[in-house]
């Protein structure tokens, strides 16, 4: 690593004359990209509360209109999908403003107010995110399993590398596109409904239930692979405490009073996923003493760079962050448009006596909370992907932290206009949200920059323009779907009214702050486990000498995540230890694991695109399942099943019996 505001090790850093990275095309292609992605995503996340990753998706179609030019780069691919990632992780902003109609103190989604509250937010996450770079990227040995995967997609499609290495990406190449196939045909077939997406089974446990559920998501084996063991050991334990102890504990009361499957899906929901978010909360402040240190050396050292350039030293491209200076006045001019919205929104309601000391509380709020929230999603981003990321988990954070130091300075004024503490609350946390959602994307994109050499201040202003396509897009979308369908739980919502669940689930714990019903007992329990957990990371680490551990805050993922989700991830890291020790066993076994990679990375790409594909035909057809043209029953989970271990272990011996001596051709010989 080379320490900022110094040359590297390797003399000055050499001019990429004739190079192309943040072009006129470039921003023209990644803002029409953000705007379809982002339109999709938003009726996605309402409709069945997901949304998909769009970096590795706006990589593969930069790539392939680009490189119609001649002088196309590596770099100016990377700032296309750099700009569109905006679309994936900046409409997540639903999961927190549809409360505000939800619970009747909006009508509707005022287009000014609602595309600021984006724009800033968002233009915070990049600016927040900056000194987290050499923190979580440059002095850290994350995974960062997307960053990773778009890097390699951008990098096998260089047609101006050298000739070698030429000949490794046309290996690679074909590793991704037969990776991207195989996930994208499986989708498909889950789609049509000839094989299940995914599978679970309930069943009673120590007098109460569980449920044991995997996705059939060839992305997720890819997302294993990438992240590696340790992230995926600490999630089976979260998962075997959520699911193994708590679920079948705390649904004990409840049995027999309904049907099996709705007590556990309800237990989870409203008591498990809360312990879940305890431990998470303790974890992430964990994590942010641990990285603290870092945090401060990364913003001496942007200072360091800013000042090293000014005084005419040479620093390297790929070191070079927006100066700090610049990063701080962007702050606390961002500050002025929050101020201002949080006035008029307090200034029109019942609580409007409190308008002054409201209104600073939240700025100083999101001044302070931004870093925190910022540095903890980085970090998350880098355990596990930012598509995977528990947002939704962060937002009950926030909304738990703003709506208790809301409650304390307003004294009693819950008992009598708990509903606008409730709006202000989700508003206040809508701005904090938008640094979440950016910042854990940012830190994705500055990994993949890293790793095609590419200019992070680049990357920076092309995050801060797709923020600002993204924020033109999503009020009028977020508009269109509450005239067309509705929310549940709105005054007047009809039988297809869309659920917006993590909508729903903020504003029911900022209801339960308010109205003194949040079982804070859930919380606290969390917060013991998440205690525990870090003890025993700590005692493994030290008595093993690092080279065992136990991430707390990717337990506490484990334990708030569905179960669906994360199970898969597991034995996805599993696999790639597998592949991994073959590899280490043959000559060139770096570039054996390259293709292993690079696997994965087709895995995850396949998927992603056909889920914008199939996003566009839900929102053409309107309708949740458009292709479900066969019903298998049962017979679909135990074929499911079978395809699916089939096509994992087929993939992977291809991959030692037929592109493993290819890739050791495409070397040159010592």
């Amino acid at each position: 690593m080379t320490p900022t505001g110094a040359t590297s090790a390797a003399g000055p850093a050499k001019p990429r004359n004739g190079i192309k990275e943040l072009t006129v095309r470039g921003i023209i292609l990644g803002g029409l990209i953000t705007l379809i992605f982002t339109a999709a995503n938003v009726y996605l996340g309402l409709k069945v509360g997901l949304t998909f990753a769009t970096s590795i998706p706006a990589a593969v179609i930069s790539m392939a209109i680009l490189r119609k030019f001649q002088d196309h780069s590596v770099q100016e691919n990377n700032i296309v999908q750099t700009i569109a990632s905006a679309a994936g992780t900046l409409s997540a902003i639903i999961f927190v403003l549809p409360g505000l109609v939800m619970i009747g103190f909006w009508s509707g989604f005022p287009y000014w107010t609602t595309a600021i509250i984006c724009a800033v937010g968002g233009t915070l996450g990049v600016m927040y995110s900056i000194p987290l770079r050499r923190a979580l990227i440059t002095g850290s040995d994350l995974p960062y399993p997307e960053g990773v995967a778009a890097a390699e997609v951008l990098k096998v499609g260089d047609d101006h590398a050298d000739a070698e290495a030429q000949k490794e990406n046309k290996v690679g190449l074909r590793v991704i596109i037969v990776g991207s196939l195989a996930s994208a045909g499986y989708q498909f077939l889950s789609y049509l409904k000839v094989v299940a997406g995914s599978v679970k089974t309930v069943f009673p446990l120590f007098g109460g239930a569980s449920t044991v559920a995997t996705s059939l998501s060839l992305a997720l084996i890819g997302v294993g692979h990438l992240v590696g063991l340790g992230v995926g050991i600490a999630m089976i334990v979260g998962l075997l405490i959520s699911y193994g102890v708590l679920l079948p504990v705390f649904s004990a009361d409840a049995m027999g009073s309904g049907d099996i499957s709705e007590i556990v899906k309800t237990t989870f929901s409203q008591e498990v996923r809360f312990v879940g978010a305890g431990a998470m909360t303790v974890a992430a402040i964990w994590t942010l003493v641990k990285i603290i240190g870092p945090i401060i050396k990364g913003i001496k050292d942007s200072l360091a760079s800013s000042q090293a350039r000014k005084s005419g030293e040479t620093v390297a491209l790929t070191e070079r962050d927006i100066p700090f200076n610049i990063v701080m006045g962007v702050i606390l001019a961002c500050m002025v448009p929050t101020g201002l919205l949080l006035y008029l929104f307090v200034q029109n309601s019942e609580i409007s006596h409190h308008t002054t000391t409201l209104v600073i509380l939240s700025v100083v709020f999101v001044l302070v909370t931004g870093l925190v929230v910022a540095a903890v999603c980085g970090y998350m981003a880098g355990l596990i992907g930012a598509s995977n990321s528990p947002i939704s988990g962060v937002g009950i954070i926030v909304v738990l932290a703003s709506a208790l130091l809301i409650k304390v300075v307003t004294g009693n004024e819950h008992e009598t206009n708990a509903p606008a503490l409730v709006a202000y609350t989700l508003f206040t946390a809508a701005v904090v949200f938008g640094i979440a959602t950016i910042s854990n994307d940012n830190l994705q994109d500055l990994k993949t920059g890293q790793l095609v050499d590419a200019t992070p201040w680049r990357q920076q202003v092309a995050l801060i323009i797709g923020v600002v396509f993204g924020s033109i897009v999503i009020p009028p979308v977020l508009q269109v779907m509450l005239q067309a369908f509705g929310f549940d739980g709105m005054e007047g919502a009809g039988p297809d009214a869309l659920a917006a669940p993590q909508a729903a689930l903020l504003s029911s714990v900022a209801n339960g702050i308010f109205g003194n019903s949040l079982d804070w007992n859930i919380f606290g329990l969390g917060a013991l486990i998440g205690v525990g957990v870090i003890i025993v990371d700590e005692i493994l680490r030290k008595t093993t000498g690092g080279k065992r551990f136990l991430p707390p805050l990717a337990v506490g993922m484990g334990m708030y995540l569905p179960i669906s989700l994360t199970l898969v991830i597991p034995i996805g890291a599993v696999l790639g230890v597998l592949y991994n020790k073959w590899a280490d066993k043959h000559e060139n076994s770096e570039s054996l694991r390259r293709m292993g990679t690079l696997l994965a990375t087709g895995l995850v790409v396949g998927e992603s695109l056909l889920g914008v594909i199939y996003a566009a035909i839900i929102v053409a057809a309107n309708k949740e399942e458009p292709l479900a043209i066969v019903d298998l029953g049962g017979v679909a989970d135990g074929l499911g099943i079978v395809v699916f271990a089939a096509v994992c272990f087929g993939l992977y011996r291809w991959l030692q019996t037929s592109i493993a001596p290819k890739a050791q051709a495409s070397k040159p010989a010592d």
